[in-house]
C-alpha cells in the first residue's frame, strides 16, 4: 500500500524535474522577451520619428538679418 501513494513518473521534458532545461528555458524566454521589447520600442521611435516641413512660413522681422517696414 505504501508503493502505490508514491507513484513519480519521471518525465524528461517536465520542467520541475530537470533545472537545466528550467533555466535554459527562462533565459531563451527573458532574451527574446527583451529583444522583442527593444525591437518593438526602436520600429515606434522610427514610426513616430520628426518630418520637418520646408515650407514654414517665417516673419521677415523674426530672421538672422531681420527686415523692416519703413513707413513713408
Amino acid at each position: 500500500m505504501e508503493n502505490q501513494n508514491n507513484q513519480f513518473i519521471e518525465d524528461d521534458l517536465d520542467i520541475r524535474t530537470s533545472k537545466t532545461s528550467t533555466s535554459r528555458f527562462f533565459f531563451v524566454l527573458g532574451f527574446f522577451g527583451t529583444f522583442i521589447f527593444a525591437w518593438a520600442g526602436c520600429y515606434s521611435l522610427w514610426t513616430h520619428s520628426f518630418k520637418p516641413a520646408d515650407d514654414v512660413p517665417v516673419n521677415k522681422s523674426s530672421l538672422y538679418n531681420p527686415e523692416y517696414q519703413t513707413n513713408p
